[in-house]
């Protein structure tokens, strides 16, 4: 087998004869207003029927800066500018937002909605729970990273795009590849990689699944949106060389390789300035040299000045006040912005209009093929999963029948991220369940103690609605503490250990180094324990991580015999699990970020998160302290494993590493050229040398020829995964 490497970059009546003329007049003229608005209707341009140009000088003002303003969202202190007719805020209950409708122009208002790793609507409305609007949780976007194959993300895309198209949202609020700058990072499961290639050509991939059913993206955040601690505030320093070579390069990859309908500016500044108020980022680099043809709308209240993000061709502020309105209209009328720039702005928003399905009049069923979904999710966190360790070969579990079952997320698995991560889903399979579809018969005393655990616990710490959540979530259920005599007496009942260690973060807080990145003291103590019982017996324990980002490894990792990484892996998480211990599945997913060995050997462990000013505080939305805050990009270029490679840091897993249940061997490596010109072309034949089918992911890495320039010792810049 060959693998090619191209590099390039919708009159009353009564009796009463007193009321009769009466209604008769009435009647009249109102068919005569209705006859007059018709004929005035006609004679104006609509949407789609006429010049967008000749649309937009038919609109006033008001409604121009309504246009470029959403219709906002009900909230305290908070004034939206809806509803009116065709575009209340209910349309699709738990969408995110909606753009300003103009209907005597032809101008319909369109729906967004959050979703990187599924689509966030309510699930039930009305309270009537006879008819549902659950939607796929997807694995998240680090895990299909971890697959390497742009051609499955693209068939996760297609199936995630129809549950969009099918629900009646135009816009989905995603994908977001920000680069895994720090492991912290609270929403690193949203983003791909540490590496801008791998993130540039998969959210290019999941756009085009995506956008093939008729609806829009937006890619996300744009730009150097690296933590969520004073997300709002934070001005990042980063140089111009880190900012191409780093933190814009997949975003440039992923507009050149699918032009997105829409891209999301970020919160943060950049070197003092608001990106949604950056001409140069919005317009100079987006627009003018990498030619984006769509628009760029905010972050959910993002930036400052209304004005200026106008000016900066920031076209649509989300999710909108009358506020920001009434400025853009006094703007206009003092002469501090000018017109155009505003009739600029809206042409861009309805060309993109013009091709969702609201403006299409599509008529959604409500009724995607959520089982076909599911089976796509399944597929994809199965091919997704790394095996980071298998000692004496302990997975597949070949003989094993009776399994003693350790951690609260075995019972209790994490699907995906929090915040508007997280996806109103109908199942989701636990590695309870999955191992017992699979076959496997589960202790049955660990069973009931891990699950009578887990529902005390919730019903003490019930989960709150999003934006309680949000401003104060629910912290995660401390990790059930298993005695020893139990441990022991398991060791002797059961074949093999499986323990999974379980993290979750999201949305407004950046992940912590104790307890979080690192084990906390009780499950240190677990897996001691059951190690020490289980090794007794000569039997294995299997540890499973179902994480969002990456934690510390290496002091415990001889404990155990095998270490899946299953990530967060979508609704289907427990049979994909089970399907890879089994044998049904064999392993072939690689690391798109690193595993340091600890914290401290992280590039920016010394800067991150950057430091506060509390003095200048102000409040914010919702009362919110906004403290002002500076991060510097000390490592500049050297992120994850350019860093970790040029400087000799060894990791506890490299980047690119995985382990499979066969073996490869590569040769015949071919080159198009001697000499590298704009395009170079690089084969290699990969046969499988094992006695079981699987597949891998092959990446192409270049070091500079020489050292005029301080360059990493190699870089990524080609892959593939065989079929």
């Amino acid at each position: 087998m060959k693998i090619n490497f191209i590099i390039q970059i919708c009159i009353i009546m009564k009796k009463n004869n007193c009321f009769s003329k009466s209604i008769l007049v009435l009647t009249c003229l109102f068919a005569s207003v209705m006859f007059v608005s018709a004929q005035s209707n006609k004679s104006l341009p609509q949407l789609g029927k006429s010049p967008v140009k000749d649309v937009i000088a038919a609109m006033t003002l008001e409604e121009k800066a309504k246009l470029v303003v959403g219709n906002g969202f009900r909230m305290p202190g908070i004034t939206p500018q809806g509803p009116t007719i065709g575009q209340t805020q209910e349309r699709v209950p738990g969408a995110a937002g909606t753009t300003f409708g103009i209907p005597r122009l032809g101008i319909p208002s369109i729906v967004v909605s959050d979703g990187p790793a599924g689509l966030r609507i309510q699930p039930i409305r009305n309270k009537d729970s006879s008819k549902t609007y659950y939607a796929t949780a997807f694995p998240v976007a680090t895990l299909l990273a971890s697959t390497w194959d742009t051609a499955l993300v693209k068939k996760v895309g297609v199936a995630f795009g129809s549950e969009v198209r099918d629900y009646g949202v135009d816009i989905l609020l995603a994908p977001a590849l920000n680069i895994h700058r720090n492991p912290l990072g609270g929403r690193n499961f949203e983003y791909y990689s540490e590496d801008p290639l791998v993130a540039g050509k998969m959210t290019s991939a999941i756009v085009n699944g995506i956008e093939s059913n008729g609806v829009g993206t937006s890619i996300k955040h744009f730009a150097a949106n690296n933590q969520e601690t004073n997300r709002n505030t934070v001005n990042t320093i980063v140089s111009e060389r880190a900012l191409r070579e780093i933190y814009l390069r997949g975003f440039q990859i992923a507009v050149k390789g699918s032009q997105p309908w829409t891209v999301m500016s970020s919160y943060n500044k950049i070197n003092g300035t608001y990106t949604s108020e950056e001409y140069d980022l919005l317009t100079t680099i987006l627009r003018k040299e990498w030619d984006f043809k769509g628009f760029v709308m905010t972050d959910w209240f993002g930036g400052r000045n209304p004005v200026e993000q106008m000016k900066a061709r920031n076209d649509l502020l989300m999710p909108g006040t009358q506020q920001q309105s009434q400025r853009v209209i006094d703007a206009v009328n003092h002469d501090s912005l000018d017109v155009k720039m505003l009739d600029e702005n809206a042409e861009r928003i309805l060309n993109i209009i013009l091709l969702s399905p609201s403006f299409k009049n599509y008529k959604y069923s409500n009724k995607p093929d959520l089982k076909k979904d599911a089976e796509v999710s399944r597929t994809a966190a199965e091919e997704g999963m790394i095996l980071l360790k298998n000692e004496n070969n302990a997975l597949p579990l070949k003989n094993a029948k009776k399994v003693a079952l350790f951690g609260n997320t075995s019972y209790d698995i994490i699907a995906g991220g929090t915040g508007s991560g997280d996806v109103n889903k109908a199942y989701t399979i636990s590695l309870l369940q999955g191992l017992t579809n699979t076959g496997y018969t589960v202790d049955a005393d660990l069973k009931n103690a891990y699950t009578d655990y887990i529902n005390t616990q919730k019903k003490l710490h019930p989960k709150k609605g999003f934006m309680q959540e949000f401003m104060n979530p629910t912290p995660p259920i401390a990790e059930f503490f298993v005695d020893d005599n139990l441990i022991t007496k398991k060791a002797e009942e059961a074949d093999v250990a499986v323990f999974t260690i379980g993290r979750n973060a999201g949305e407004g807080r950046d992940r912590k180094l104790e307890d979080d990145f690192n084990l906390s003291d009780t499950e240190k103590v677990l897996i001691k324990n059951i190690a020490a019982a289980f090794h007794a017996k000569n039997k294995k324990l299997v540890v499973i991580l179902n994480i969002g980002g990456v934690i510390e490894i290496a002091s415990w990792r001889d404990n155990a015999d095998a270490i899946l990484l299953a990530w967060q892996p979508g609704l289907e998480a427990g049979n994909a699990i089970a399907n890879i211990i089994s044998s049904k599945v064999n392993p072939s997913g690689k690391l798109a970020t690193t595993f340091p060995v600890k914290y401290e050997d992280v590039p920016s462990a010394k800067n991150f998160p950057g430091k506060e000013f509390p003095e200048n505080s102000t409040t914010g939305m919702l009362g919110m302290k906004q403290v002002p805050a500076e991060v510097t990009y000390e490592e500049d270029i050297y992120v994850g494993y350019r860093y970790f490679n040029t400087f000799n840091v060894n990791p506890a897993y490299e980047f690119g590493y995985g382990l499979s249940y066969t073996s490869f061997d590569y040769t015949n490596l071919k080159l198009s050229a001697a000499t590298f010109n704009k395009t170079i072309t690089a084969t290699i034949t990969i046969k499988n040398t094992g006695k079981v089918a699987g597949k891998e992911a092959v990446q192409l890495y270049l070091s500079a020829p020489a050292k005029n320039l301080d360059k990493p010792t190699a870089e990524l810049k080609g892959f593939a995964k065989t079929r």
